[in-house]
């Protein structure tokens, strides 16, 4: 799986041994999993567990998400088929195993799909996308009540998910669990708080505990105004950087040393730089 397309002589054209109309199925990609992962295959294939897998299938799917950024539909139709060999190769591993199969993951995410969407597969009733969230989160709860768990709306959320990500699922929840401002004038007033209470922060720990509580509110924030933190600060992340790159091009161009410029000059090819790249 990992070497480059173009590394080494007498590489198989996939047209040498599949027909065109094979290549385009699914099935086709889990032989071709099957046959890197068994005796006589590809030995790192066959050395991958779950655990080593784990950095290939976070990578890819940020990849995935890059591409959506970027706008490139050739790009994201690769970038899927990268994420989706992810899939198939935690299946095979797990079949090897005896855990499951890809068969079990299909059946049980088409019946949750199905289960979820009363309002499409049955009697079911949903007059918007917020009525439709409500419904799903109700049938989750109860769906856990019949399993005899008993989850808090802070419990469950992976761990390992970014921050930003986490502050917001978090926050989602407890909303729709009625822990919630009645609107947005509610979370801007938080704000001043918490930047009041930084102020205030003598200690550095105190400073780091505001900070966070001040973050976490931006996160809100972001949320009533119906946008994601990870993609908003993604977004200025690009931004930022483009601009940057713009000054050091506008400084070189005027055959200026921009490590060396006072803030003040910079200050200024900073603003031409945003004017030009936006």
């Amino acid at each position: 799986m990992p070497p480059p397309e173009d590394s080494f002589p007498n590489q198989a054209a996939s047209s040498d041994l599949f027909s065109d109309q094979e290549l385009g199925t699914f099935q086709t990609l889990i032989d071709i999993v099957a046959r890197l992962r068994a005796p006589g295959g590809c030995p790192w294939d066959r050395e991958q567990t779950h655990e080593s897998l784990k950095r290939n299938l976070l990578e890819e799917s940020y990849e995935v998400i890059e591409a959506i950024d970027q706008g490139n539909p050739a790009v994201l139709s690769e970038e899927l088929g990268d994420l989706l060999v992810q899939v198939t190769f935690h299946a095979d591993i797990a079949k090897d195993a005896g855990d499951f199969d890809l068969t079990d993951v299909l059946r049980k995410i088409n019946s949750k799909l199905v289960r979820r969407h009363p309002h499409v597969f049955a009697d079911g009733h949903a007059e918007d996308a917020r009525e439709v969230e409500r419904n799903w989160e109700q049938i989750k709860a109860q769906e856990r009540k019949e399993k005899g768990e008993s989850k808090s709306p802070v419990e469950g959320i992976p761990v390992d998910m970014p921050a930003l990500a986490y502050a917001q699922l978090m926050q989602d929840r407890v909303g729709k669990a009625g822990f919630e401002w009645d609107d947005i004038s509610g979370v801007l007033d938080k704000i001043v708080e918490e930047v009041a209470e930084l102020k205030a922060a003598v200690t550095p720990e105190e400073k780091v505990h505001e900070l966070g509580d001040l973050l976490f509110t931006m996160v809100n924030l972001t949320r009533w105004s119906g946008a994601h933190a990870e993609d908003v600060l993604r977004q200025a992340n690009r931004r930022f950087g483009k601009r940057y790159l713009g000054m050091e091009k506008l400084a070189a161009d005027q055959g200026l040393d921009f490590n060396a410029l006072p803030l003040e000059q910079k200050e200024e090819l900073w603003q031409e730089a945003k004017r030009l790249v936006g």
